[in-house]
């Protein structure tokens, strides 16, 4: 995996570690199908109106334009950085299509300007799960996401891994009950304190929003509470004790106390209520979730999102949502940096049919048809080279079985890893299970 790319931050996969991709992406779509999310696909390209309207992502964002652009276009256009802004102008435009709530999974790549580095990419795949409203959308929705993203990573089984969640009502409504009312800002600023630490952030209060020491100094301790059920909530309220206005406040308790009574009821021992979870966009609006993998905790968060109330509206009509995103290329680059995972072999094929002569091409190719239609893939040698190097080639290709056919029509195939030789009826000989297709293997 470690190799040197002619343009970074651009992921090209060997043909082993695209099985792995695949095997990912496959299960994640059987998760998602189950729990009834509809996939759909929306364009690479949208409007930068559309793209700059949301959050503060302006240095991230690839325009588009034509070599040849005369100016006649009416509107710049620009790659998706991810996959929720597209997906919010896909429900205005489709809603008279779609039943609400709608449920959908989405498996896209998007681009984005960072900096490339371990874990980041500008092309990568992301997965994305929401369920959307229509003027309304009810709580149980939150609850509902966490623990579907909660079974699609224990399906991947990628190793223990840790589900952050937080709640934006909570998070704002303390900043509001001590007298911070920027809110917005506080939670940008304390969204950074992994990354520059509690003195830096404290700082970054004072001058920003004007934070007193004191009311630094709770934010700071908001954000250090984690537990792994509601308690949490009794020592936010010593935090507030003397605090007037706590109305909301105290929704964003009930509400997070009721995702994690949920979670630790159907995937116990994956959640944590982590208060310094802030998430940087600006249209998150109650729960938000991180996701943080054991062992791989350098990487950031592999799995975030939260819930949002007026991302897609049209007029008076609002579509409130919830929804995660998964970083597949970041977590699969770390897997296969790893070793973690990594395929059986490098191409599909079991049996690489040889020749004895030029002329019995045509008789190979039906002996690989008779295997193909029992859903046995096989390959057909070109031409009919010395049994060493048709062997060879196979064993670099990664084929296991070779197969043989004689002057008489007799059939044998030989396991070139065992160097186990016998006699095969292309009508009814298969492998073993293990060797029918690539297996992805956990190490």
């Amino acid at each position: 995996m470690a190799r040197s790319a002619s343009l970074s931050g651009y992921l090209e996969l060997l043909p082993d570690e695209r099985l792995v991709e695949i095997h990912m992406l496959d299960t994640l779509r059987r998760v998602f199908e189950s729990h009834g999310f509809a996939n759909i696909e929306s364009r690479a390209v949208e409007t930068v109106d559309t793209l700059l309207n949301k959050g503060e992502v302006d240095k991230e964002v690839y325009t588009v334009s034509r070599i040849h652009d005369d100016g006649s276009e009416k509107s710049r256009l620009a790659l998706h950085f991810d996959l929720t802004v597209p997906f919010a102008r896909y429900v205005v435009e489709n809603a008279g299509h779609l039943a609400f709530p709608f449920r959908r999974y989405q498996i896209q790549k998007v681009w984005r300007g960072e900096r490339p580095q371990a874990g980041r990419f500008r092309e990568f795949t992301q997965a994305d799960v929401d369920i959307v409203g229509e003027g309304a959308l009810p709580f149980r929705a939150d609850v509902e996401l966490a623990m579907v993203m909660a079974r699609a990573l224990q399906a991947l089984e990628v190793g223990e891994f840790t589900l952050q969640l937080n709640n934006r009502k909570l998070s704002t409504g303390f900043y509001t009950a001590i007298g911070l009312g920027d809110a917005a800002a506080v939670l940008r600023i304390v969204d950074k304190l992994d990354k520059i630490g509690a003195d830096r952030v404290q700082a970054e209060l004072a001058e920003a929003v004007g934070a007193a020491p004191e009311q630094a100094q709770k934010a700071l301790a908001l954000a250090q509470i984690r537990t792994r059920d509601a308690g949490f909530a009794e020592q936010v309220r010593q935090l507030v004790s003397d605090a007037e206005d706590t109305e909301l406040l105290e929704e964003g308790l009930a509400e997070l106390s009721e995702v994690m009574t949920a979670l630790n009821q159907q995937v116990p021992g994956v959640a944590v209520a982590d208060l310094s979870i802030a998430r940087g966009l600006d249209y998150y609006t109650g729960t938000v979730y991180e996701t943080v993998l054991t062992g791989y905790e350098q990487l950031g968060s592999i799995c975030s999102g939260g819930r949002y109330e007026s991302l897609a509206s049209k007029g008076r009509r609002a579509y409130p949502g919830v929804g995660l995103s998964i970083g597949v290329t970041r977590l699969l680059s770390a897997l296969l940096d790893s070793g973690a995972l990594r395929a059986s072999r490098s191409v599909p094929t079991a049996v690489y049919v040889t020749l004895r002569s030029d002329e019995d091409w045509g008789a190979a190719t039906a002996i690989a048809e008779q295997l193909r239609a029992r859903g046995i893939s096989a390959e057909v040698a070109y031409s009919a080279e010395k049994f060493g190097k048709q062997i060879k080639y196979a064993d670099r290709r990664g084929i296991p079985f070779v197969w043989f056919t004689d002057e008489e029509g007799r059939h044998e195939v030989k396991d070139i890893r065992s160097g186990e030789q016998s006699p095969a009826d292309p009508q009814t000989w298969s492998p073993s299970p293990e060797d029918l297709a690539p297996r992805i293997i956990r190490g």
